[in-house]
């Protein structure tokens, strides 16, 4: 009788482990920022209802696609001018009471002002205007997909979700239908980011 060989372990969807703290503690900006500080191993976030999800660092194909992704957005924003890019260890403070980390942001100057110079050294209290989540192999879909509809309900003018598995980008806008991309070269910001266009070609096939 011939036996099936068992899914390889990296191929299988791996959840954050969730921990629910209320009202055993009250994780507030202060104290979620020290935790996160003394633990830079593993990646933290804060959901809007106060539980803490930690997530296990990412493979190393992942982290090349985002570090070529964030090169290319840092790259267009050093010549537009017009605002900074944070990679994947940058927290944010939404409007909501989450604390979310997308893989790449893109903050313009204006949102900056009024922020001081303590809170730049700390989580950014504000939701960027640009977001990338970038979904690794041990991702599930639909969560990606939830953190960045909650950040288009917290400020964001545009989102992506770059699926490398499927070969797919969801686009997202405000008031607007998710778009699917199928298997694009290219992806561009406009108009919200003016002559950005991220080559997919690296994301696609890291070429090792």
């Amino acid at each position: 009788m011939p036996t099936t060989q068992p899914p390889s372990p990296s191929s299988q969807p791996v959840p954050p482990l969730t921990l629910h703290l209320d009202p055993v503690v009250e994780l507030d900006d202060d104290l979620l920022f020290e935790l996160c500080h003394r633990n830079p191993d593993l990646r933290m976030e804060r959901t809007a209802e106060g539980e803490l999800s930690i997530m296990s660092p990412t493979g190393s194909k992942a982290s090349f696609r985002n570090a070529e992704i964030v090169a290319q957005l840092r790259n267009w924003a050093r010549k537009d001018g017009k605002g900074l890019v944070f990679d994947s260890n940058g927290g944010f403070l939404l409007p909501n009471g989450a604390m979310r980390a997308p893989d790449a942001a893109w903050v313009e100057r204006s949102q900056l002002q009024g922020v001081t110079d303590e809170q730049r050294e700390r989580f950014l209290p504000l939701c960027p205007a640009f977001v990338i989540e970038l979904r690794s192999s041990s991702d599930a879909l639909l969560p990606i997909q939830a953190k960045v509809e909650e950040y288009l309900a917290n400020g964001a003018r545009l989102g992506w979700l770059i699926d490398p598995k499927e070969r797919r980008v969801h686009v997202y806008c405000p008031g607007a239908a998710v778009e699917i991309l199928e298997d694009p070269a290219s992806v561009s910001g406009d108009p919200e980011l003016p002559d950005f266009a991220l080559d997919l070609k690296v994301v696609w096939a890291p070429g090792w």
